[in-house]
């Protein structure tokens, strides 16, 4: 403002010192120099250049819009997002199938069965019967397994009789090799059997000596 003032003194027009410093006030409240107008038009230029640019965008977005009714848009969307949700519980459903059987094969390992159709029938049937995946756990597959030896007998070995079978076989195995058969021992032979195995599969093979 002092420039300003001394280019009024220069044209002969002279503001006395008093007021020199109201002059200055009111000229910066209504006057701006050159430097200060640049920096504001610069100011509104770039505001103006981003709302052109925002607004083009918006044109050309809406171009995008044309021939298209709001309500098949709401429809599309909708579509998109039930095929998203499908994907994921298909997806769900998958690992948690594969789950189930990584958890049924450990658990029937020590499941002995009559052959590989009984086994591939019970399996068929657990994963039929709607019992939970849990902590890698199936819950209530014990429980179900024992209803199934009850109802089903067949389908699984019998460990008694399998082992008492075993004990047979290894005692008549034994006896063959000191040349004695079944139904060539006495009574008192089997009993001086001393052991318990041997002696309780020798009775079952010599049964008509203890009746």
């Amino acid at each position: 403002m002092q420039k300003l003032i001394d280019t009024l003194k220069s044209f002969g027009i002279e503001i006395p010192e008093d007021k020199q410093a109201d002059v200055k006030k009111a000229l910066s409240e209504h006057y701006k120099n050159a430097k200060e107008v640049a920096k504001t038009l610069s100011k509104v230029e770039g505001e103006r250049d981003s709302w052109k640019e925002r607004a083009e965008t918006a044109e050309e977005t809406l171009k995008g819009f044309d021939g298209i009714d709001p309500a098949n848009i709401q429809t599309e969307l909708a579509g998109w997002k039930k095929k998203a949700e499908d994907a994921e519980k298909e997806f769900n459903a998958k690992i948690y199938e594969r789950d189930f059987d990584d958890a049924l094969k450990t658990a029937l390992e020590n499941v002995n069965f009559s052959s590989p159709a009984a086994k591939r029938s019970v399996t068929a049937d657990i994963k039929s019967a709607g019992l939970k995946l849990k902590d890698g756990k199936i819950l209530g597959l014990n429980d179900l397994l024992e209803q199934m030896k009850q109802d089903e007998p067949d389908t699984f070995v019998d460990e008694s009789q399998q082992q008492a079978q075993q004990q047979q076989a290894r005692f008549a195995t034994t006896r063959i090799g000191h040349q004695q058969t079944p139904g060539t021992m006495t009574k008192k032979d089997i009993e001086a059997i001393k052991d318990p195995s041997e002696r309780q599969a020798a009775i079952a093979q010599n049964i008509q000596l203890f009746q």
